[in-house]
């Protein structure tokens, strides 16, 4: 009986290959800048990418849970709930519409009146989750490995 090679998926290759590149400069395993196997070769570049790579998903995230924290703060706010004239709470407020208010005003330019609900802060995290995370990734992945696939 002749034994025959497994039939092997050239998508699922390539796809296998950049997971791996990915683990081996420590993308997605919690220990950013880690090198091993072929990636030492590499050394600091591909730590420095990886370094790169996982500072920019923490702004991301940063971002997110501003957005997050300014809706939550506007909504007390015009509830009466926390009071303005308190300085920690116009310190916290402020600081929260300086940072988001530049992501928000171009979404508000676009989005129709919905009358009193601001649905600005949902469409930012949106987009900042379905396309900024992703286009990060596909970015650094093939700067770190040189597959570039978008999926």
């Amino acid at each position: 009986m002749v034994r025959r090679p497994p039939q092997v998926n050239p998508a699922a290759t390539a796809i296998n290959k950049q997971y791996g590149a990915l683990r081996r400069i420590g993308v997605g395993c919690g220990l950013p800048g880690r090198t091993v196997g072929s990636a030492r070769s590499e050394g600091t570049n591909v730590t420095l990418i990886a370094g790169i790579y996982q500072l920019i998903l923490v702004i991301i995230n940063l971002l997110i849970w501003a957005l997050i924290l300014a809706a939550v703060v506007s909504m007390l706010t015009s509830f009466g709930v926390l009071d303005t004239r308190n300085r920690l709470v116009w310190t916290i407020g402020d600081f929260l519409y300086r940072v988001t208010e530049p992501m928000l005003r171009p979404i508000r330019s676009i989005l129709p009146n919905f009358g009193g609900i601001d649905l600005s802060p949902l469409v930012a995290i949106l987009l900042l989750q379905y396309i900024a995370v992703p286009l990060v990734r596909t970015i650094f992945g093939g700067i770190a490995t040189g597959v570039w696939s978008f999926y």
